[in-house]
């Protein structure tokens, strides 16, 4: 199983800067065979500073004005596989956190967030699906994903690592 590293800094009793929680998150499976785990949540803008633990259950938008952190590994697919998916899955999954404005998906895995996100692809290759476009990554590439139809999938024969932030946003 894969794992990452965590490091929380905070404010100890006088005021000095110390690693709150440091140790590694295993990535598990959620509701897709991609392994993934959140590293941290925020429920408020302009966030707090905490300690919190970050196992509550969350999808995959951000709590209303706040932040989602997370790393997920995508794993290599093929479209037998994809053909497979309920076409609303997606879509089910992001539930009222789908914007209004965007075309319908075409795709079983495409969806959209009504946030900005920003993705760094870490290790691996992957395709970044629009409504009429594909757009290969590698490891270094940077996204940010504004409130747009997308999805991920991995034709490749290794995991994908990518990192998200997600920011709530306004309805575009």
């Amino acid at each position: 199983m894969s794992e990452i590293r965590r490091v929380v800094t905070g404010l100890d009793a006088g005021d000095k800067a110390v690693a709150v929680l440091d140790g590694a998150l295993p990535l598990k499976p959620g509701r897709s065979a991609n392994p993934a785990a959140v590293l941290w949540i925020t429920d408020s803008n302009p966030a707090t500073y905490s300690s919190q633990d970050t196992a509550k259950p969350i999808g995959i938008p951000p709590p209303d004005n706040g932040s989602i952190f997370r790393v997920v590994e995508f794993l290599p697919t093929t479209d037998a596989e994809i053909a497979k998916i309920d076409h609303t899955h997606m879509t089910s999954v992001i539930g009222d956190k789908t914007p209004a404005r965007g075309l319908p998906p075409k795709h079983p895995l495409v969806h959209r967030t009504r946030s900005v996100d920003y993705a760094i692809i870490l290790s691996g290759e992957i395709d970044m699906l629009l409504d009429d476009d594909t757009i290969h990554l590698k490891a270094g590439d940077i996204v940010v994903q504004q409130a747009t139809n997308h999805a991920w999938i991995n034709r490749g024969d290794k995991p994908c690592r990518i990192v998200f932030v997600l920011i709530d946003g306004k309805e575009p």
